[in-house]
């Protein structure tokens, strides 16, 4: 880098000199007054004055949090809940004999809003794998719905979401159900998946999980995701869940595709929502 100089104007018979700024080897002048009020006024005016550009973007979040924090929220929603329920059952108001009917909605939003904010950090791979997860969906779907539609077990009525609890007329039922649906398809899936399969499986196989490609497989974080996935069901979901658990699994390795994993999870619980609605088994919800 060398030191452009311009003659001044003469003051007492000496010309005085004055810098008027850097050129590199190649002679390309940077102005340093413009260089400062660029990183002062932003890139915009920066670019006008023929400097870099200020990048305005703020730095992104730690990873560990973006895969991990819509599930642990997911999860004090869950305990939200049971606590009020338990609290609250002879209260004789819904709104705390069942809370479910607020809590769950409310879940969805906050959760659907923390995979937005961290949706820079995630990486869903090859799309083209989509049709292994519609596949793996579906079979899914038979897991859970075959007891009872065709091994005859009883009909699970009892318990669960009925949208119908606080009224079958006007736009409430209609509510219920749209927010039902979007909690089961889209949050739940993007939210499940990318914990279970898009962290857990590969924090498994080493601590600094990002070095670890999507799909590795280990005895440890295959079984051990698809143990602890089905713990986090009901006992009665057991046998289903953790076949299910098995089969996403499955799917990442072979695929090596998040965005695989997630279209056979929403593939399964849009056929389960559908199933619940049409035999009015509210007890899976």
């Amino acid at each position: 880098m060398a030191i452009r100089r311009k003659n001044g104007p003469k003051l007492g018979g000496v010309r005085k000199k004055r810098y008027t700024g850097l050129v590199d080897t190649r002679g390309t002048l940077t102005n340093l007054g413009a260089r400062r009020k660029g990183k002062l006024f932003g890139s915009w005016y920066g670019r006008r004055l023929g400097c870099a550009p200020m990048s305005g973007r703020k730095p992104l979040p730690p990873p560990f949090l973006a895969y991990t924090a819509p599930f642990v929220v997911f999860l004090l929603f869950l305990a939200l809940e049971q606590g009020i329920s338990s609290l609250g059952a002879e209260s004789g108001q819904w709104w705390l004999a069942t809370p479910k009917y607020w809590v769950f909605p409310l879940q969805t939003l906050v959760c659907g809003g923390l995979l937005l904010y961290y949706w820079r950090h995630y990486q869903f791979g090859p799309l083209a794998s989509g049709w292994v997860g519609i596949l793996g969906g579906l079979v899914i779907l038979g897991i859970w719905i075959a007891p009872q539609a065709v091994l005859g077990f009883p009909p699970r009525i009892a318990g669960g979401f009925d949208p119908y609890s606080l009224g079958t007329e006007g736009a409430t039922p209609a509510l219920m159900i749209a927010a039902r649906f979007a909690r089961l398809v889209i949050v739940v899936p993007l939210v499940e998946e990318i914990f279970w399969r898009g962290f857990l499986m590969r924090y498994l196989i080493k601590e600094d999980f990002q070095k670890v490609p999507f799909g590795a497989y280990s005895h440890l974080s295959f079984f051990g995701v698809a143990g602890l996935f089905m713990l986090v069901h009901s006992q009665a979901d057991w046998p289903a869940a953790f076949l299910s658990g098995i089969i996403f699994n499955a799917i990442a390795v072979k695929t090596k595709s998040l965005f695989a994993c997630v279209i056979a999870h929403a593939v399964a619980n849009l056929g389960l929502g559908m199933y619940i609605m049409t035999t009015r088994q509210w007890g899976f919800w």
